[in-house]
């Protein structure tokens, strides 16, 4: 019987060992899939609480490359001629359909946190965009304090920058309206003469030093561009040609960028 007993205890032992190595690297595997899933769709403004020196510096030039340093500095002129100001009522109609204007400057909201690191005045024109957008083609105000909110809710702030551009048809999908993305020239066209609105992220050049996000609102008769600027009323007034803007838009955007059209 002491025997048998013995054998139990060494068959159970044997089992456990081979359970073990059987386990072992599926479990380890497992944990390298969850790690890589992590880094792959993690911001990486919440990796760099990990970082130091070189490395810190290869996340912020990686989030300038690609667009997503969209801070307006306190001493450029869009903000010295917006900041303070007050846009409330602001709406334009000369683009083929009425479209509501807000501004990431306006006194209502300039100073109020767009996540941790900075305000909507100088961060908030992805959330300000949307603001322009969702307002419109609803027809129900949501402000860039209710966006800026949302954006930080989902996971699309870039913490000491801007906005990642998932956050554009992120948001349109989570207030009920269609999106496309990956849009050609005539796209863009075709869907302002639908009466779809086009958000773009813009690159160094006529609207920004860094990145910056607009939306494209409609298009006149002559072919020109009219656009709803977050950080500028004045442009905003203007009329744009369409090779300009396709040629200073952010090159190799994310989220199916730099232009995306929206509508209900």
């Amino acid at each position: 019987m002491a025997q048998i007993a013995a054998q139990a205890v060494t068959d159970e032992q044997a089992r456990k060992r081979l359970l073990i190595l059987i386990l072992g690297p599926a479990v380890a595997f497992l944990m390298l899939i969850a790690l890589i899933l992590y880094l792959i769709t993690s911001p990486f403004s919440v990796l760099a609480q990990w970082l130091i020196g070189d490395e810190l510096s290869v996340v912020e030039d990686f989030q300038k490359e690609y667009g997503y340093n969209q801070t307006l500095g306190i001493h450029e002129q869009d903000y010295m001629e917006g900041i303070g100001q007050s846009y409330e009522g602001v709406v334009f109609t000369d683009g083929g359909m009425e479209v509501v204007y807000y501004n990431q400057l306006d006194e209502r909201w300039a100073n109020v946190l767009y996540g941790q690191s900075s305000t909507i005045g100088e961060a908030g024109c992805g959330p300000t965009s949307m603001s322009i957008v969702i307002s419109t083609l609803t027809g129900t105000a949501h402000d860039p304090v209710e966006l800026s909110n949302w954006s930080v809710k989902n996971g699309h702030r870039c913490e000491g920058n801007g906005s990642y551009h998932s956050l554009i048809p992120g948001a349109a999908k989570g207030y009920g309206l269609s999106c496309e993305g990956d849009l050609s020239a005539q796209d863009i066209v075709d869907a302002l003469s639908g009466g779809k609105l086009v958000v773009a992220i813009m690159s160094k050049g006529h609207f920004t030093t860094g990145g910056h996000f607009i939306v494209l609102r409609g298009v006149t008769a002559e072919g020109k561009i009219l656009v709803a600027d977050p950080a500028s009323h004045r442009r905003s007034n203007q009329e744009w040609d369409l090779s300009l803007i396709m040629n200073e838009a952010r090159k190799g955007a994310a989220a199916g960028g730099p232009f995306w059209a929206i509508g209900n």
